[in-house]
């Protein structure tokens, strides 16, 4: 501990000084003043958004349309001005020439110019870009009905979730997860043992503005583990000068009883920035037709957050601390096997455990039982970009320290069976330079130093020190209708593991002696490699473009993957690691054409990603046929990491219909699949495991932008989510069965509450997921897996059945901008 807060002050205390240090070398200040004004009515738009995202700066306008921003860099910069209803505006203007800038905005149904940040060095429009990114924004998440982050973003099309239970998820990205995908917040990647399958995201789904996914390669920005893609977890933007505001939000979930709520106050006096939050969530167990209640999904959650820092002319520096707290059962779907009932256990005495059936308030009682986790996990981030005249320097720098415990006896409450603790130290420098001859380029090295220990009496992985840096270069060259970039990056990567001895009775030891066991055999891994992309982005006309893009990713074998020997608990099997794995390596292309009309908006992405040394798990026989069981393992089947070539294909298509005249009318629609094999296979070892199944889906939304002097942005709408049968699957040894596919029907409405003065009191929003009450298993759901009810024949255990969500939100103010 005493560690712990050594390195937060040296961030939080030695670091910051910095920021005055460059000021004294950039560029003088400036600012930007002007008029934003409906194209129809010529009369001017409050409420507008004017934001520069590079700088994380901007303002509202005024009730008759002004805006003045101050403590502005005398730079070139990007600008976006949005509201909702209205076409946005993005524009790079020159603030060392331009200090009175005017738009003129146009309605509009659909979002044609949003501003992305994801695997670039700089802000750019989304169609502009040639990698494939979509963007989940804040009205969206709000909207949806969800139990955490990434199961808010599994419903964009391409990308999935790895779930077991409620609480834990984990995203996949066009069939591709785990170590392959890498979760950003704050600037830095996420980092808390996501090689495992019942290992979640540790951030607060109430403290997240939008989300941007980039699906593909992201290695040249990020290196080794972004093989599949990104998915960036965006904050809030800092407010306009001389504001103080805040937020309340709750939520209540009819099916498992979730209560969440969230609470921030957010200011910027004089630049002086800042943001504090608090979240909270509980549920019982989760129920579904088929279960009813499903013991071991309860949990908890408590999350702490603060933002401090500075906008000035020179930059801005922010510091960002967070502290998530999660504590969620363990499903492990014991049953009785004449009842089919689940099993708890609970303590005959001091001395002996036994098991019961559970029942009424075992199921309904939010207190945590056996097995569970319990998830600390604590980040510091210092965020910081200088403008020293038209160029730019960001610097981050983060500290992240998890600890993930395990409890399994009721005998021995307090007693840790599994106990990772892990720091990780993130540094990331790129250099911007200036812009010359429509020429963008940018240099920069990014890496992270880990340590992970193991302080429990059971042990699944070694205790391990991990280095790695990477060194870039990119380069985009723009043209009126053209947009060309690339770039290239060199990583290297090492990985030393512990060994460690056990005595007879299991034991950590020094020294060898009779009746040990070699647990884990120490190594070390380096592994280097060469990635890039390159790719181009051209505008037909206004509304039709198309995005050809060229990757190659490239991915260091994880601790999980090499070095595993022991029970996995929640995931119902042993795993055995190979330290002869070799590091995979991606090509992928991707072509994706768009339309954006007044009428239609519709966008066709395809891919074909080709892999070498591709990592997965395969169940293992035994010698006598069948599964191969453990004896020490509590009679589960071993599962062993191998590898080979592997071919993933598919796409996405979205169609959304808004005719004329009834432009608030949107038909959506959007279909998504992946073909994944292994090269050279057989029949039962063809398709790689836990592949998505296809998903079509369809929604009617009508969106009404007034009703009466009480409501406005209100919605309604009615989707139907179809997923197909999953026949394409992994098969040699039991590894995988085929999934059954099914239908969700969902609904959801929502509005905003205003006053006389048309200012918003509340908004309201309710989703209904499942309506239907289907009975489902995702292929994705570790939980499928689980023990067989000998009641009614069926394996496992099913998803979430029929849930309502009612959120509110409570804005307030503070100290208001002056007008």
């Amino acid at each position: 501990m005493r560690t712990t807060i050594n390195i937060v002050l040296l961030i939080t205390m030695v670091i910051p000084p910095v920021p005055f240090v460059f000021a004294s070398i950039t560029q003088g200040k400036t600012s930007l003043s002007g008029k934003i004004t409906d194209k129809e009515t010529g009369e001017g738009i409050p409420g507008v958004s004017v934001y520069f995202p590079d700088m994380k700066t901007g303002t509202i306008t005024k009730a008759d349309g002004t805006y003045f921003i101050d403590n502005l860099p005398a730079a070139k910069v990007l600008i976006k001005a949005g509201m909702v209803g209205y076409a946005s505006i993005t524009e790079t203007i020159d603030l060392s020439v331009t200090t009175v800038k005017d738009f003129v905005m146009e309605k509009s149904v659909t979002e044609i110019t949003e501003v992305v940040i994801t695997g670039l060095s700089q802000s750019s429009e989304q169609k502009r870009t040639p990698t494939p990114i979509s963007v989940v924004p804040h009205e969206q998440l709000l909207q949806n009905g969800s139990s955490n982050i990434i199961d808010a973003i599994s419903k964009e099309p391409g990308v999935s979730q790895v779930s077991t239970g409620p609480a834990i998820s984990k995203p996949i990205i066009r069939g591709l997860g785990y170590n392959r995908v890498v979760v950003v917040n704050d600037g830095i990647r996420q980092e808390g043992h996501q090689w495992g399958d019942e290992h979640g995201i540790e951030i607060d789904e109430y403290s997240v503005n939008k989300v941007e996914i980039l699906k593909g390669p992201a290695s040249l920005a990020y290196g080794s583990d972004a093989m599949a893609g990104v998915v960036n977890i965006i904050s809030f933007p800092t407010l306009p000068q001389g504001t103080i505001k805040g937020n309340l939000l709750g939520n209540y979930q009819t099916n498992n009883g979730m209560i969440g709520y969230s609470g921030n106050v957010a200011g910027n006096l004089n630049g002086f920035v800042s943001d504090i939050r608090f979240s909270r969530k509980q549920a019982h167990d989760y129920q579904n037709r088929y279960d009813r209640y499903v013991l071991g999904s309860k949990f908890k959650e408590t999350d702490c957050s603060g933002i401090f820092g500075l906008n000035k002319s020179w930059g801005y520096s922010h510091l960002h601390l967070s502290s998530y707290h999660l504590i969620t059962e363990i499903t492990e779907g014991k049953r009785d096997s004449a009842t089919g009932r689940f099993i708890k256990p609970f303590a005959l005495n001091d001395s002996t455990a036994a098991g019961m059936i559970a029942s009424g308030k075992d199921f309904t009682d939010t207190k945590i039982g056996f097995p569970h986790q319990n998830i600390l996990h604590y980040k510091a981030v210092l965020n910081n970009s200088f403008v020293i005249k038209n160029s730019r320097l960001n610097l981050i720098v983060g500290w992240q320290q998890n600890h993930r415990k395990e409890f399994a006896d009721i005998l021995a409450p307090d007693a840790q069976e599994l106990y990772f603790l892990m720091n990780t130290l993130h540094y990331d420098a790129r250099f911007i330079f200036p812009e010359k001859n429509k020429y963008h380029i940018s240099v920069g090295v990014n890496g992270m130093r880990q340590s992970s220990q193991n302080k429990g009496v059971e042990f699944l992985v070694p205790e391990y020190n991990l280095f790695d840096l990477g060194g870039f270069i990119t380069l985009k060259r723009s043209w009126e209708k053209l947009d060309i970039s690339g770039g290239v990056r060199f990583d290297t990567r090492s990985i030393e593991s512990l060994y460690l001895l056990l005595d007879s009775i299991g034991k950590p030891i020094e020294d060898p002696q009779p009746g040990m066991t070699i647990k884990f055999a120490g190594f070390l891994a380096n592994y280097a490699n060469v990635s890039g992309s390159i790719g181009a982005a051209y505008q037909f006309s206004k509304v039709f473009f198309t995005k050809l893009n060229v990757s190659r990713g490239f991915r260091a074998p994880g601790i999980g993957e090499l070095g595993s020997n022991g029970e996995h608990e929640g995931t119902f099997r042993y795993e055995i690691g190979d330290t002869k794995l070799k590091p995979e390596t991606s090509l992928q292309f991707d072509l994706a054409f768009g339309l954006n009309s007044e009428h239609v908006t519709c966008e066709i992405s395809v891919f074909s990603n080709s892999i070498s040394h591709y990592i997965y798990t395969e169940k293992l026989n035994s010698v006598f046929g069948g599964d191969s069981i453990l004896e020490a393992s509590n009679q589960i089947p071993t599962f062993k990491f191998v590898q080979g070539n592997a071919d993933l294909s598919g796409g996405e298509i979205l169609i959304d219909i808004h005719p004329h005249p009834f432009h608030w009318l949107h038909f959506e629609n959007s279909f998504c699949f992946v073909e994944a094999v292994k090269k050279n296979s057989t029949d039962s070892t063809k398709h790689l495991p836990f592949i998505p199944a296809p998903k079509f889906s369809t929604e009617l939304k009508a969106e009404i932008e007034k009703i009466g002097s009480i409501f406005k942005n209100a919605y309604v709408m009615a989707g139907i989510d179809t997923y197909f049968k999953q026949n394409n699957f992994y098969s040699a040894h039991g590894t995988e069965t085929e999934t059954h596919g099914y239908t969700l029907v969902n609904f959801g409405m929502g509005t905003d509450v205003v006053n006389k003065k048309n200012k918003t009191i509340c908004s309201f929003y309710v989703s209904a997921n499942n309506l239907t009450d289907a009975a489902y298993q995702s292929h994705l759901s570790r939980l499928k897996y689980a023990e067989i009810n000998y009641a009614t024949g069926r394996a496992g255990v099913f998803n979430m059945g029929r849930n309502i969500s009612v959120k509110l939100v409570i804005p307030f103010d503070i100290k208001k901008q002056k007008e």
